[in-house]
């Protein structure tokens, strides 16, 4: 059998199992042993311990569950809901205001977590039914947090940026500050749609009535700008000390679950059942990615040993005849495929053995490729019929909102991604200046 047809093998093998709705982990990583004994041998057995100790030795991999920790520690001790009367107080007389306030919240959460699945969660609880109450178009607003949410994975400290960082063998550090500009430019984005679109439909994002905004004084506004205070705090101390070169990206992770840590005692929340809850859910988040990063490892070097990304790079370029940009189009369109029915986890370690070398022989950058992957990745997560955000948000919904109500609501924002995503690819430099500048003076 050639090389070509144990890559096809192996790949169809997997895709056939993850249809049986097994573990991915257990999935991805049987298919790379199994391979590895027919191929190898007795030494084939090696393979997965193999893959566990070079995930034991990626000393950036620690920064995983420290950032978890602080996501979880700022949720469980009410300080995104503080955050969220914040914004609602004074975003409430502005057209649409609580929807972008929602925004401006999840992209605060987003920086404190990594996770879309933690905005979504907070997005669902405290700000969806305050929404509701309000009066807003229950389809737009249920769109809102989705969208919201996908921010998650593009602004750091971002989880999946982690994932693509260890399988591209990228630096985190450049990966995160990729990261910055093209997810504020979303974000901002989003901001202009919802405000223009309740300027020209007010029904659907009504301002607060003028009576209850009379209610609250200016200093009790200002008063309430506190709320930002501590996550502002936890941010500076957590990226800005990594930009300055004061911290490592290890060092910055533990700096930001201490602080987050000192914000729950400074409210007067840190207790045993917030505490417990917190690093209950880190280890469970921890050792699924963990368990994940490893069965991935073991297929990207059975992968790389039969040299499939050769074969595929021929494939393409030979056979096809097609150029570095339109193979890059390809690539971005078939992960938006696979995110109607994997979440982005998956996809990454199924994909990216075959894609990630390809895009470096093309002569693309890949600290750019991991920004566009991740965008690729927000879209394919609110794209049904399965995308992953879409169930989260039936999951979470109050019954009024139908699934029909969350399929409405996603196309919009996915337009506006899909035209970020254009822009990032058109202009890599949005992605590209801050890394570049910040190890250019010496980080």
């Amino acid at each position: 059998m050639s090389y070509e047809m144990i890559a096809i093998v192996m790949f169809a093998s997997m895709m056939v199992m993850l249809l049986t709705g097994q573990r991915v982990f257990g999935v991805i990583g049987g298919v790379a042993v199994v391979t590895a004994l027919f191929l190898y041998g007795d030494g084939g057995s090696e393979m997965g311990f193999s893959a566990v100790m070079k995930l034991m030795k990626w000393y950036p991999l620690l920064t995983l569950p420290l950032f978890i920790f602080m996501g979880y520690m700022l949720s469980e001790s009410g300080i995104a809901d503080d955050l969220y009367h914040m914004f609602h107080v004074w975003m409430g007389g502005t057209a649409g205001g609580l929807a972008i306030g929602t925004i401006g919240l999840m992209v605060m959460i987003s920086a404190m977590n990594g996770l879309s699945v933690a905005g979504m969660a907070i997005g669902a609880t405290i700000a969806l039914p305050e929404l509701l109450r309000r009066g807003y178009d229950k389809v737009m607003v249920t769109g809102v947090i989705q969208a919201g949410s996908s921010l998650g994975i593009l602004v750091p400290p971002s989880v999946v940026l982690v994932l693509y960082g260890m399988i591209a063998r990228q630096p985190v550090g450049q990966l995160w500050l990729a990261g910055v500009f093209p997810g504020l430019m979303i974000a901002a984005m989003f901001i202009v749609y919802i405000y223009l679109r309740c300027r020209a439909n007010p029904r659907l994002g009504p301002v607060l009535p003028l009576e209850e905004r009379e209610n609250i004084t200016r200093a009790q506004k200002i008063g309430l700008l506190k709320a930002g205070i501590l996550p502002l705090f936890i941010f500076f101390a957590m990226t800005g000390l990594f930009v300055m070169g004061v911290t490592s990206l290890v060092e910055s992770s533990a700096v930001g679950a201490v602080a987050a840590m000192i914000a729950a005692l400074v409210k007067r929340r840190l207790t045993l059942h917030v505490l417990h809850e917190t690093v209950r859910k880190t280890l469970l988040i921890s050792c699924m990615f963990f368990w994940i990063i490893m069965a991935a490892l073991a297929f990207g070097s059975i992968f790389d040993g039969v040299g499939a990304s050769r074969a595929l790079d021929s494939f393409f370029t030979e056979d096809l005849g097609l150029g570095p940009w339109q193979i890059l189009i390809m690539m971005q369109i078939s992960y938006i495929l696979l995110g109607m029915f994997l979440d982005d986890t998956a996809m990454l370690v199924i994909v990216a053995p075959l894609y990630i070398p390809l895009v470096g022989a093309l002569g693309f950058d890949l600290v750019w490729y991991g920004v566009l992957y991740t965008i690729t990745c927000q879209i394919a997560y609110m794209t049904p019929p399965f995308g992953y955000n879409l169930f989260l948000m039936r999951a979470m919904a109050p019954p009024e909102i139908s699934l029909s109500d969350i399929y409405r609501s996603v196309w919009p924002f996915v337009g506006i991604m899909i035209v970020g995503l254009g822009i990032v690819t058109a202009f890599p430099q949005i992605a590209l200046w801050l890394p570049e500048f910040t190890y250019a003076n010496g980080r």
